[in-house]
């Protein structure tokens, strides 16, 4: 049998050169505990196939180019007793994308809609799933400025292809030239197609004027919603919570060992 230094340009031929990483020890584990060669070499492309995961799984949330590291975990669902828990726990087990839905989470400001998109958008990266965050404003100035570099079609594809697109305060501030006309675009072409999060913090029924033609704003709510659940969050702001808040984080704090 060759020495380690032999398997490397057999093993990068074949890329598994991370199976060095593990080598030495699951070498040292085999002697040691006497394992059979099948079972040696079981767990050292285990270790390689993990390894293959944890990568693919940080390229995904990589591309999918979140603000922050936002976890269902890391989302407090007793500040705002309002919030439908079991309705987000649900949708964590990204069913909503194999369907190809749209989720609606309208609320005011404040109330942990990015948060749970995010989360959300973070368990589909775990689940092997494509997938872009972009705030309305950001994706409609993409789209704007691909028209003016003759590049629109191929900057379409960035908000068309992943399994699924989170497009953060859509209806922040009205939508002016050709935006009524970029976000139809975007919604018909993900019809079906791929799934959705939007968050606004209008009602369903306020979206409708944003594009501010009566036929568009039919043509792209009606596929909006066709496939959709509209889940509407409310309680108090986590960025400015009520003193009688503050008051009892701050003892449960200070009770706790």
């Amino acid at each position: 049998m060759g020495s380690s230094d032999d398997l490397v340009p057999v093993l990068k031929k074949l890329r598994l050169s991370g199976v060095l990483q593990t080598l030495e020890l699951r070498s040292r584990q085999a002697v040691e505990d006497s394992l059979p060669f099948t079972e040696f070499l079981y767990r050292l492309l285990q270790d390689e196939a993990e390894r293959r995961d944890a990568k693919q799984l940080q390229s995904r949330i990589k591309r999918a180019n979140f603000e922050r590291s936002r976890t269902l975990e890391g989302f407090d669902f007793q500040f705002n007793s309002r919030i439908p828990k079991s309705r987000i726990i649900d949708l964590a087990t990204c069913n909503f994308v194999l369907r190809k839905e749209v989720i609606l989470l309208i609320g005011p400001a404040g109330v942990g809609k990015t948060h749970l998109a995010e989360a959300l958008g973070h368990r589909a990266c775990m689940s092997g799933h494509t997938v872009l965050y972009v705030t309305a404003d950001q994706m409609l100035k993409q789209l704007r400025a691909a028209r003016a570099d003759q590049s629109y079609d191929r900057r379409l594809l960035r908000f068309t292809t992943p399994d699924l697109l989170i497009c953060d305060d859509v209806g922040l501030r009205p939508l002016r030239d050709h935006e009524p006309e970029d976000l139809y675009e975007v919604i018909r072409q993900r019809y079906e197609r791929g799934a959705m999060i939007l968050t606004s913090n209008r009602a369903v029924t306020e979206l409708y004027p944003l594009f501010g033609d009566a036929l568009l704003a039919t043509a792209a709510m009606d596929r909006l919603l066709h496939h959709s659940q509209v889940i509407v969050l409310e309680g108090d702001s986590f960025r400015n919570p009520p003193a009688g808040k503050n008051r009892r984080e701050k003892a449960t704090a200070e009770a706790r060992p």
